[in-house]
């Protein structure tokens, strides 16, 4: 079980159950509800942050907002140089390493089509270290997905052949010596 590998006791996940239906409900309120104390629920939700177990995300809800966001799957010979990029790009969200029948996924996000499919072309389609990609746009979100927003991807308007220009963070950490790899 979940909670067992994360090694969580019913009072703990009580705490995290309430908070992923409702964000905004006071310490004391949660107390309330598990008939805890209130020092104890914020000392238990203390620790869970500590231990990395629950997080409070701002973002966008990507339900509620008119954003592409896409897909992207590809094969390649260096996933962690593409894990890397998307730790830079502001139009990748993520990027996750996969077994099966790709080895990288990557979410991406824009307020317009053209920039998605010119990123996909410049780091991915033109890349010979990429043996096969794949971009899906998602049309529809059962759930709230609240994920962070980059906003300076609006300040980029990349090209097929340049990709995200001379404003590319990606490009910039390469030439400081951050670490890309």
């Amino acid at each position: 079980m979940i909670s067992d590998k994360l090694k969580l006791d019913d009072i703990d996940r009580r705490i995290i159950t309430l908070v992923q239906d409702d964000p905004n409900l006071t310490h004391t309120q949660i107390a309330e509800k598990i008939s805890r104390s209130q020092p104890t629920v914020g000392m238990r939700i203390k620790k869970l942050e500590k231990e990395g177990i629950l997080q409070f995300q701002p973002g966008i809800n990507f339900r509620k907002v008119d954003l592409f966001l896409a897909t992207v799957e590809l094969n390649t010979k260096h996933p962690d140089e593409i894990l890397a990029m998307a730790k830079f790009c502001p139009f990748m969200l993520n990027a996750f390493r996969l077994s099966g029948a790709h080895n990288i996924c990557i979410l991406l996000a824009s307020s317009k089509l053209d920039k998605l499919d010119n990123i996909v072309n410049y780091h991915f389609r033109s890349d010979p270290g990429v043996q096969s990609v794949s971009m899906n746009m998602i049309t529809e979100i059962a759930k709230d997905f609240i994920m962070p927003v980059d906003f300076a991807s609006e300040e980029h308007l990349p090209t097929i052949e340049a990709g995200c220009g001379e404003k590319c963070k990606y490009k910039m950490a390469k030439l400081k010596g951050l670490e890309t790899v």
